[in-house]
């Protein structure tokens, strides 16, 4: 079943040349064309299916610091402005509060990690607050139960995904560039060793900048490319229930369980950290650099089945540009969730808050979380190809940070100051890569 999604409106034209294309209409995306319309330029916007419609559709919605890697951390706090900012500038609405994230535990190892990212987060003028039993129980009150201690991050909160990429769509298309959908594109043209064109379904787009904001389809399009980008997978599954709880916190993690507010007024439902790893051909070739990562979560994620061999998004095949490609064959990554994860998931919410025992579940779905093996995205030039930028491999974080990465993508073509420093980013660290520090996700 897919996510909740609101609508967008398609450009009637492909446009012959545009300054720069963006290939993939999620979060970072959407954000990316955003800002570089706001520039000046010129922007066509290419997703093969709906815009919004895979993983950027398909999480919890949060837009956090709190316990972010440090690499992305000031990308973290910058985004919160810009998600704040993006609706008074654009009158669109994504959904998004400062409403404040609420972590509570009864594990003494847990709140002592983070206490530590407390002290860090300070010196980077980050604000959380510990909490005390006291004050954690008090602020779980409808959990009904007493806890050690907490954290209450209170200028984090969400967006709704079922709304933020479409109104950064509709917002591009305010700024006068261009939002194609049901376009997939499926290669690039070069002229002298750098982009000059993008090659779609509908027709070629001249341009010297291509943006590839693919998601988990980034490293297959690499791969047609000669670009090696390692690149992995995790299906996640979460559901959703109905608006008929009363007194929840917006947003309530626990090592159990994660509750997050809909824009609907729903509650959307999740086990942190938790999925099945669907083994591809591309899950293979890349197995020596995630090994770390999958070893060090090994009691969260589970081995999966077919589902990711038959979504192609994962294949180490060759397309040609002038017949029709996985991409057109998968519109929309779509894959099953896991019931008995849909099962956990609802009895440990109904178990840790009993007002959702009024409340029925409305949805529920899977999505492939993109993920490289240090756990921090790839955005940025590729010395392989001048003109192609590089924006995928968000780990489990594009959601929150969508608006500064698309920010500093924008940046990076405009030659402008970055919002961050870009260089925990750059796509080449993974040239070579060997296995060193993996970030928590």
């Amino acid at each position: 079943m897919p996510a909740p999604l609101r609508h967008v409106e398609t450009s009637p034209r492909l446009p012959a040349s545009a300054d720069a294309v963006v290939i993939g209409g999620g979060i970072v995306g959407v954000f990316a064309a955003y800002y570089l319309a706001g520039r000046g330029l010129t922007v066509a916007l290419v997703e093969k299916g709906r815009i919004g419609a895979e993983q950027s559709s398909r999480n919890w919605g949060w837009c956090r610091q709190q316990n972010r890697d440090a690499r992305e951390l000031p990308m973290a706090t910058r985004s919160l402005d810009l998600w704040e900012a993006f609706g008074a500038e654009s009158g669109e609405d994504t959904g998004f509060s400062r409403c404040g994230l609420l972590y509570l535990s009864n594990d003494d190892a847990e709140l002592s990690r983070w206490a530590r990212w407390r002290d860090f987060a300070g010196t980077a003028d980050v604000v959380t607050h510990m909490l005390d039993s006291g004050e954690a129980t008090r602020r779980g009150a409808a959990t009904q139960r007493a806890w050690k201690g907490g954290v209450f991050s209170p200028t984090d909160g969400i967006a709704d995904p079922a709304n933020a990429a479409p109104a950064v769509a509709r917002a591009i298309l305010k700024r006068g560039s261009t939002v194609h959908q049901m376009c997939a594109a499926r290669g690039l043209e070069t002229k002298a060793g750098r982009v000059s064109a993008v090659v779609t379904e509908h027709g070629v787009i001249r341009t010297r900048v291509a943006i590839l904001a693919a998601g988990a389809w980034a490293s297959s399009f690499c791969q047609q490319l000669d670009i090696r980008f390692p690149q992995a997978s995790i299906r996640a599954s979460i559901l959703s229930v109905s608006a008929r709880a009363r007194g929840l916190p917006d947003a309530l993690h626990t090592a159990a369980v994660s509750v997050t507010r809909r824009g609907d007024g729903g509650y959307t439902l999740a086990i942190s950290g938790r999925g099945r790893i669907d083994p591809t051909l591309q899950q293979l070739r890349f197995a020596p650099q995630f090994a770390p990562m999958f070893l060090r979560r090994w009691r969260s994620l589970l081995p999966g089945g077919l589902e990711g061999l038959r979504a192609g998004h994962e294949t180490l095949g060759r397309w040609r540009l002038d017949r029709p490609t996985p991409m057109e064959r998968v519109r929309i990554l779509d894959p099953a969730p896991d019931r008995n994860t849909l099962r956990l998931t609802h009895q440990r919410a109904i178990d840790l808050l009993p007002e959702l025992n009024n409340t029925t579940v409305s949805a529920s779905w899977a999505g492939y979380i993109d993920s490289t093996p240090d756990g921090v995205p790839a955005i940025g030039a590729t010395s392989a190809l001048p003109g192609l930028i590089l924006a995928a491999g968000f780990s489990g974080h594009g959601f929150g940070i969508g608006p500064g990465a698309g920010h500093l993508i924008a940046d990076l073509v405009a030659g402008s100051t970055p919002i961050v420093d870009p260089k925990p980013f750059e796509p080449d660290r993974f040239l070579g890569f060997r296995v060193g520090k993996v970030a928590d996700f």
